[in-house]
């Protein structure tokens, strides 16, 4: 088994483990955009009901249905909600980060080029030709 362990990889299982690591990159970015979006949502809120009076009346959407409630009551649990989703944020930035940094030594280690790096490099390559001829 330690044969196959330490046999080389080939080109085809290399490019799928760097498409898979750019694809649960991509996800994890998609996921922090829409939290982030969220807890945009609940700062809005928590701006909104903090001068008001605690007494007033305020409607939540809890699960599809719109209660009423009384700012006193909403919001301290927006504020949760918002706290909870600010963590929750920064565990996905920390994990995005680390994926970013597997993605990138997996592309340096086996030496990957996207489409875009291999034209600007023939580029370059034929720029140089043509400046030494």
């Amino acid at each position: 088994m330690s044969q196959q362990e330490s046999a080389p990889l080939d080109e085809n299982a290399v490019l799928q483990r760097y498409r898979e690591l750019q694809s649960e990159c991509t996800q994890l970015v998609r996921k922090v955009a829409e939290l982030e979006v969220d807890r945009n949502e609940h700062v809005l809120v928590e701006k909104t009901l903090a001068p008001l009076d605690s007494s007033r009346r305020a409607f939540r959407l809890v699960g599809g249905v719109l209660v009423e409630r009384t700012v006193g009551e909403v919001l301290p649990s927006v504020e949760t909600n918002r706290k909870n989703l600010d963590e929750l944020i920064g565990t996905l930035q920390g994990r995005l980060d680390a994926k970013q940094k597997e993605t990138a030594e997996w592309k340096a280690k086996y030496n990957i080029r996207t489409a875009e790096e291999a034209q600007a490099i023939q580029r370059e390559q034929m720029r140089s030709a043509q400046a030494t001829s």
